[in-house]
């Protein structure tokens, strides 16, 4: 056996030995370690990873996690500046950067969470408390609407096809001085001054949610339903009077249309009988005959539309009507 071969030997020896003794311990790359003695903390913070030594049962080990840590904060009611109660909902990320200073101050991760939910709770109050509304919900401060109403904003549509929306309220929008990012900076400014004492780094914190108490949140509800069904009979009424309105033209056209086609049916008529009437005329203007014929067939035609066999007529002797009753040729003596 040669000389490395038992050095090799011992030193497994060794730290099998300090393993079991509790002398030796590792530290992960996501881990820190404090080495303590008689439950106080000695030397720096060990941030290596790898196999480290200590002194058996008399110092011990404290692990604590390098990585970013969550912080998710109860919903808490409070008020804004113009006293209107919201509850607040918000989260955060933080991690242990100085782990000597965390053992003394908290201890444990518990105590971390505890105190971190007072100091970012009061934080966020504190804040809430001095700006509207408005300020807390809105990011950017030079927005405006875009359209007064989306609805209407559709570019392939042309002016005659768009709906004809009048006496519509124009959308103002109030301005802000700061928005959400930047309180939720202040927000983070100041916890993150609070929480370096005690050996912690706030790494961020942001509103996850806004929210009206139930109680306010149902007249809001019903308010808007009110709103919305305003509107909506609003457009009701805008459309049943383009319809109206439509209806109208169309049956203004329709009457001048057949007005027209009357007038032009008349108009042929009237020719149509000129030239008929002149064709009789050049026809029946030959001769005497001719004439004498004319009257006697526009006669008969007269007496056959006007008389039935169940009529009872009484002519003059001397009627133009009666005198072809009288006899062939319409003369006759007067007996």
């Amino acid at each position: 056996m040669t000389i490395a071969f038992r050095i090799i030997i011992a030193g497994l020896v060794i730290i099998m030995g300090a393993f079991i003794t509790g002398g030796a311990y590792t530290v992960k790359e996501y881990n820190q370690v404090v080495i303590t003695q008689f439950g106080k903390p000695i030397g720096d913070p060990v941030t290596k990873a790898g196999l480290h030594f200590k002194i058996p049962l008399i110092q011990k080990a404290r692990r604590f996690d390098k990585r970013a840590l969550e912080w998710d904060g109860k919903p808490n009611e409070m008020p804004t500046r113009e006293k209107t109660y919201i509850v607040v909902d918000t989260f955060g990320r933080w991690k242990i950067k100085d782990a000597k200073l965390y053992l003394e101050r908290l201890q444990e991760e518990r105590r971390a969470q505890s105190r971190i939910n007072d100091i970012l709770g009061s934080k966020t109050r504190g804040a809430v408390a001095n700006h509207n509304l408005i300020e807390i919900v809105r990011t950017t401060k030079d927005r405006i609407p875009e359209v007064e109403n989306p609805d209407l904003d559709n570019k392939d549509e042309t002016e005659n096809e768009k709906p004809r929306i009048e006496n519509k309220k124009q959308v103002v929008w109030k301005p802000i001085s700061k928005g959400r990012s930047l309180i939720e900076q202040e927000i983070y400014q100041k916890a993150k001054e609070e929480l370096a004492p005690l050996g912690i780094d706030l790494l961020d914190i942001r509103f996850k949610r806004f929210n009206y108490r139930p109680e306010v949140s149902k007249q809001i509800y019903t308010r808007m339903t009110t709103e919305r069904q305003a509107i909506a009979m609003e457009y009701r009424a805008e459309g049943k009077g383009e319809a109206d309105r439509i209806l109208g033209e169309m049956g203004k056209e329709l009457l001048r249309i057949e007005s027209e086609a009357y007038k032009q049916v008349e108009t042929i008529k009237g020719d149509a009988d000129a030239v008929a009437t002149a064709t009789y005329a050049a026809a029946y203007n030959k001769s005497k005959e001719a004439i004498e014929f004319y009257e006697f067939t526009k006669t008969m035609e007269l007496y056959r539309t006007t008389l039935s066999s169940d009529t009872s007529v009484i002519f003059s002797t001397k009627s133009d009507l009666f005198r072809f009753m009288k006899g062939h040729g319409g003369t006759s003596d007067n007996q």
